[in-house]
């Protein structure tokens, strides 16, 4: 009897575009600039990813659009949070807070925002897509990311 092994890149689906932008802008704004923009109409998901640890959560804006069976998911890609450390001394006990920066791929930690489009096999124009996303006030750059090159590209599967 022959033993099949299915492996987790048997099931990779790189049938999508991942545009990395860099803005300052918090996830809202961002969403409601695209939405602007880019005709979309993104969303909060009820849902935020949790890969790394159960402390850090990356917010996440969607949009499915019937018509052109499209997903399109915005990303939020860096996370802080605040870690308390007690330490106990003979006569007192004292709390240090520190803060430590989650990333979601970690390739990328200097990006901000993900948006991630998951085209069906259609043909998507990133470069005017990008155009547009330039155009937005408060973005300093946006550009394709090779996703066939990420070496945790694991942590954009959802849904």
């Amino acid at each position: 009897m022959a033993i099949h092994k299915l492996l987790v890149d048997d099931f990779e689906d790189l049938n999508y575009s991942l545009l990395a932008v860099h803005c300052e802008m918090e996830d809202y704004r961002l969403a409601y600039f695209l939405n602007r923009n880019l005709e979309t109409r993104l969303a909060r998901s009820n849902n935020d990813l949790d890969f790394i640890t159960s402390l850090a959560s990356f917010s996440v804006f969607e949009w499915s659009n019937t018509r052109l069976h499209t997903n399109w998911h915005l990303i939020k890609n860096n996370c802080l949070v605040e870690e308390v450390a007690v330490s106990q001394g003979l006569f007192s006990e004292t709390n240090d807070k520190s803060w430590i920066r989650y990333s979601l791929l970690l390739e990328h930690q200097s990006v901000d925002y993900f948006l991630k489009i998951n085209n069906g096999g259609g043909f998507i124009n990133e470069k005017q897509i990008l155009g547009k996303i330039q155009k937005i006030a408060k973005v300093s750059t946006a550009y394709s990311v090779d996703v066939s090159k990420l070496k945790s590209k694991d942590h954009l599967i959802f849904n």
